[in-house]
Parts: structure tokens; sequence; C-alpha cells
């Protein structure tokens, strides 16, 4: 009950309502459009005496025309970038949900496709009792016929490997069937050559549908010629840092790259694979002498990288560094940090590498006297295993002796359970000016956090004027809050952030895609 609740606050909240309501209302106007101007058509009346088919299947391929179009907009990361900066845009058209909308386009692709494929079914049925043409030669002798038929076995291809556990469990299936997307598109281009409606002079009549989908085909063709280029500029790894819990830090220049803080990129390693792109977070700041991403081994990808950097022998050796290649850089809602008064830092896991580069650019503006509108930060770091934060303890210890007292503020919490010489070491520590698990003034944390509790208390310390001056409380009741990690732990979150909007104050939910 509590799930179908959820459910329905999401689905009917007034952004994603209207959403819902131009995406069905576009389909179903082009729909009845398509089988009407059909059904209407006196110049088709022998075509239209199939019967109720031809116009369904007239119907059902306007909107995939339509669909078509929309599906290589989404994942044209540059275009994306670019849109992302005006922001009034961004707030009518949520860009950070770019992949999100993609599914949904992939869905009504499939739920059209099955229309159009069984209308036409039942034609070619009707079409060869009516002894014009044997439904063979129509479906494998023609364009219409010929080009269907693969485009519904890629579809199967892409579909199938498109799915979250086959994603996670081998990426490189994911990867390489959904890059037959290129084959389907072009097929797309040609389905309606042959030209299957035709007036009752034999004159071809169709709804030059075709110019809708090669527009969105030029855009993504050029996005991907603008990548390749941009790809094939010089990288050069610089350093590579095996780190705990076979996480590795590679750090590299690139003289033509830059970036933003929290924003990601795409690494490809011929060595591996010339076709294969991966993203990760950056976690340098933009004024560091180089760039660094975070890699946790955990897939074929990955490990493979580990051994090509030498991270996996058990005694050092020299080893020839293998050849980069860097896509990037693009936007991601963390970037928007710097537009806040207050914000709250929540990273669970590995998901903490974006405000690994927000917290290092947030050092480097205090050190170099930076204007920012930031006043405040929350840093709230859920995490199984100790180890895990020793990668990053040097740079949370610096901020922590750094900052002005006050500004950032830490919040790590172990969710995993806690050995008991570990306990023993607690208890006699546990009275020190610095926390003995990570030797850092702010305490650890045991068990999930309540972000009930720590909004509440947020709220309260802002009104009462101990938390921002008079002069800041009366300018900032927006807090921003920016999560990176698991979608389970993220959909909570996102439910805590609308429980705790009020009148005074709106918490603006914000989530990383990794």
């Amino acid at each position: 009950m509590v799930r179908l609740i959820n459910y329905i606050t999401r689905e009917f909240a007034p952004k994603r309502l209207a959403f819902w309501i131009f995406w069905f209302g576009s389909h179903i106007t082009l729909f009845l459009y398509g089988f009407y101007k059909q059904k209407c058509d006196v110049k088709l009346n022998k075509l239209n005496s199939i019967g109720p088919s031809v116009w369904i299947s007239r119907g059902a391929g306007l909107c995939l025309a339509y669909d078509g179009a929309l599906i290589l907009l989404p994942v044209c990361r540059n275009l994306i970038k670019y849109l992302r900066a005006f922001r009034s845009l961004n707030y009518i058209m949520p860009f950070d949900e770019n992949i999100w909308f993609h599914r949904q386009t992939s869905y009504a692709i499939l739920f059209f496709t099955l229309i159009h494929v069984y209308a036409h079914y039942i034609n070619f049925w009707k079409l060869q009792e009516l002894g014009i043409f044997f439904a063979w030669s129509i479906h494998y002798k023609t364009w219409a016929g010929l080009t269907g038929h693969i485009m519904l076995l890629l579809m199967v291809l892409m579909y199938t490997s498109s799915h979250y556990k086959i994603r996670k469990q081998s990426f490189e299936t994911f990867w390489y069937t959904h890059n037959l997307a290129f084959f389907f598109m072009l097929c797309l281009y040609f389905h309606g050559y042959g030209c299957f409606v035709k007036t009752d002079e034999g004159k071809c009549k169709g709804y030059h549908s075709w110019r809708f989908t090669l527009i969105s085909g030029i855009i993504y063709f050029s996005e991907r010629v603008l990548r390749e280029i941009r790809a094939r500029q010089e990288t050069q790894i610089t350093k590579v840092i095996a780190r705990p819990l076979k996480t590795i830090e590679i750090q590299f220049n690139k003289p033509s790259f830059r970036y933003k803080a929290g924003q990601y990129l795409f690494l490809n390693v011929p060595a591996i694979s010339k076709w294969q792109w991966h993203p990760f977070t950056i976690t340098s700041a933009p004024d560091d002498p180089y760039v660094s991403v975070h890699v946790r081994q955990i897939g074929d990808f990955t490990n493979k990288l580990g051994n090509l950097l030498g991270c996996n022998r058990e005694t050092p050796s020299s080893i020839d560094l293998p050849t980069l290649r860097v896509d990037g850089s693009y936007g991601a809602p963390s970037e928007d940090v710097f537009d806040n008064k207050i914000a709250i830092l929540v990273g669970c896991g590995i998901g903490v590498t974006p405000f690994a580069s927000i917290l290092r650019n947030i050092w480097h503006r205090q050190k170099n006297e930076k204007s920012s509108q930031l006043k405040r930060v929350e840093f709230i770091w859920i995490c199984r295993e100790i180890n895990s934060f020793e990668w990053f303890q040097s740079l949370l210890k610096t901020l922590e002796v750094t900052m002005p007292q006050g500004f950032l503020n830490f919040h790590i919490y172990l969710t995993s359970k806690v050995r008991e010489s570990v306990i023993q070491n607690i208890m006699i520590n546990e009275f020190g000016s610095l926390d003995p698990l990570t030797n850092f003034e702010s305490r650890t944390h045991y068990g999930r956090p309540n972000f009930d509790e720590i909004f509440d208390r947020l709220k309260s310390t802002i009104e009462s004027g101990n938390y921002l001056s008079r002069k800041k409380r009366n300018l900032e009741t927006k807090i921003g809050v920016y999560y990176c990690g698991p979608n389970s732990l993220a959909k909570e979150l996102k439910r805590k952030c609308k429980k705790a909007n009020s009148d005074n104050f709106s918490f603006n939910f914000h989530k990383e895609r990794f």
C-alpha cells in the first residue's frame, strides 16, 4: 500500500503529470490523425477495402516515426550539455532525466511496434485472400517487409540486453547490442521506400515521416563525429594509484579538456576494446594540475583496466601504460551545487566520487578567496566498510582543518557490523578529541541516517538563527540536496525532501547517475 501511495505521489506530481498529459496526448493525436487520414482519403478506396487493420497500421506507423525522431535526442550528450546552460529551459525540460525519457520513448516504440506489426500481418493475410499479393512475397521481398523484420530482430536483441541485471553483470553485452541501433535507424529510414500505400491509380502516397527521423539522425551523427574528434586529442596518463577495496585512481593530462566540478567523462582504452566507452565521475577539481577519476574494479572492463595498469600485481614492476581516450566533459546535476547557499551532499559508497570533485573545488575557492553563493555545506557519507574512508580521508582531513569553522560539516555513517576488536578500540579512545575510526573531529555514526531528523534539526537551527546570520537567513529558504548512490535510497531521500518542504523551506532533490 505504501508503494502504491508513493508511486501515485511521484507520477502525479505537477511536472510529471504535465509530461504524461503531453506524452499521451501527442501520441493519441498522431494516431488518430494517421487513422482518419487513411480512412477518409478517397484516393485510397482500394487499399481501404482491406478494413480497419490498414487504418490502425497507418496510425501506429505515424507514432513510430514520431518516436523514432525522439529516441536519439536524449543520448546526444553535447546537445544536452549545451541546453542545460539555459536554466529556464531546464525547468521546463529536465535534461537531467534524459535517460529516463529515452526509456519512455523506447517503451512507446515497443507498444506501437506490436500494434503496427499485428495490423500489417492482418493486411498481408487479407491481400493474399483477395489474390492481390502472396503474404510471403510481401514479408520478405519488399522493402517494408524485409526492413521491418530486420528491425524486429534488432529490437529483440537490444531490448532484452537492456535489462538492469544484464547491464550490471555484462556491460559489454549491453554496449555492443545497443550499437545495433545504427542498423535499426538505417532500416527505419528505408522502411517506406517500397511504397506500400498507393492510390487507386498506383501512385505512391506517404506521409514523408522519414524527414523527422532524418533530422534527429543528422544531429546524432554530428554528435558522434564531434565525440570522435575530441576523443582523439592527446591524453597522457601521469600517475596511477592503487587504493583500498580494488579502487584505482587514474591521473592524466589533456590540454584541451575543460570541465566543472561534479561533471563526468567517458573513457576508452583501445587495448581492451576500440568501441567500448565507460562513464566515470571526475574526482579532481578544475584548479588541480591534473584530471583524475576513481575506478572500482567490479566488472570485465574495470578488471582488465586494473591489470593493464599493473594494479593487481603482487610485486610492483615497471610497465608501459596503455593509451587512454577521453570524451567529455558532460554536465551532471551536482555541478549546480554552487548556486545554493545551503547544500546537502549525500554519497552512498562509491557514490561519493562526484562530491570529491566538488569538495576539492570548495577548498580551492576558499584558498583563492573566490566569491561563491555557497555559505554552508552538510556532507553525508553512507558506507559499509571502514576501509572505504581511506582513499578519501586525506582530502576530508584537509578540508576539516582549513575550512572556516561551521562552513563544512561531516556526517559519516557506517552501516556494516563492527568487529569486536574495533569496538574495543572505539571504547578506549571514545573520549579523545578525534574519532577513533576516521581520525576526524566529526564523530562517526553507526547505522543508516534518519533524514527526517536531520532535516528537522537543520530547519530548527536555521529558524533559531544559529545556522546562518539573520541577513543570510532572510535570503535563503531553498536547500539543494545532491545524492549519488543506489536507486533504492534515492527514492527514499526524495520522499524525505518532499516531506520536509514547508512554507519557509524548499528542499530541492537532485540525483547523480553513475
